[in-house]
């Protein structure tokens, strides 16, 4: 039913913006020039004066925000933050699709979802995986997960913030994927830092440091990609073959680095977990095989 509802709604084309950070007002202005009216609120009332000047409407109760619009979305620190939100508008969330593009486990997507639609709202789990100034852009887009149907019907109002790519219905899919990356971010940008100051202990600038580094973090994707004309075929066949970087050859690196950093008093936490997944997977037996099969130690028991 609410589906249908949302169906024979699509053509309006306000939505609510409800979260004002650096996200919630740069896909405020993104929505807003696309021509979309849209209505916001924030819980520090003064961090929608920007987006208001810019041709916002501020409501004044989440209340007021959720019955101004079919489309509702949510950009904020996490899920609990809805709850604390929209906990006293329920009675106004009948027929309307609520957006969630906030970071938090996929386990937690779920539980809201079961908790939106309990209160008669589509819900969508949303994953935008480009930062504040890139919203809107032909660089963004943003995964999606939950009823197609839902994405589709919302498609056109959803579309200028990046391009929707849809992963499935289980609301926890679009969550998983968006860590999922950040786990690729987060860890590479840990990388950066830990060799900036090895380099930095030999009196080496940043700015001189970075341009090298960034060369070689751009360089990953593309090593990668020669190794295997379909990334990851391999890995789902349960493939290690060890005829390039072997387990062994890569644990070494990793004991010098580990042996690098802590002579030069450096912080080893980062160091010490990556030696720790080739140390594993030569207890495992597994030294002559691919650096892949580290993946064993991190699916951890099975």
């Amino acid at each position: 039913m609410n589906e249908r509802q949302n169906s024979t709604r699509k053509d309006d084309r306000s939505v609510t913006m409800i979260g004002l950070g650096p996200m919630g007002q740069a896909m405020t202005r993104t929505l807003l020039a696309a021509g979309h009216p849209v209505t916001v609120w924030n819980r520090t009332a003064a961090r929608a004066d920007g987006v208001v000047a810019d041709g916002a409407t501020p409501a004044a109760t989440p209340k007021e925000a959720a019955e101004a619009s079919d489309l509702v979305i949510l950009s904020l620190t996490d899920y609990r933050a809805m709850y604390d939100i929209l906990g006293g508008a329920t009675s106004s969330l009948a027929g309307r699709t609520l957006v969630n593009l906030s970071s938090d486990t996929p386990d937690r997507s779920r539980e809201a979802a079961a908790w939106a639609e309990g209160h008669g709202a589509a819900f969508l789990t949303g994953g935008v995986m480009v930062p504040a100034p890139m919203v809107g852009t032909e660089a963004a887009f943003v995964y999606y997960s939950g009823r197609e149907r839902v994405l589709e019907s919302h498609r056109a109002a959803l579309a200028p913030l990046g391009t929707p790519k849809y992963l499935g219905e289980d609301p926890g899919l679009a969550q998983m994927m968006y860590q999922a990356q950040l786990a690729v971010f987060l860890t590479t940008l840990s990388g950066l830092m830990q060799a900036t100051a090895m380099l930095g202990s030999a009196g080496m600038k940043a700015r001189e440091a970075l341009p090298e580094l960034l060369a070689s973090a751009d360089s990953v994707g593309d090593i990668l990609r020669a190794g295997e004309e379909n990334p990851g075929t391999a890995l789902d066949d349960g493939e290690h073959p060890g005829d390039l970087s072997t387990v062994t050859m890569m644990g070494a690196t990793s004991d010098h680095i580990v042996e690098t950093s802590s002579s030069l008093g450096l912080d080893l936490a980062l160091s010490l977990a990556v030696q720790g997944h080739y140390r594993r997977a030569i207890e495992n037996g597994h030294g002559g095989d691919n650096w892949t099969r580290i993946i064993d130690s991190i699916r951890g028991p099975r």
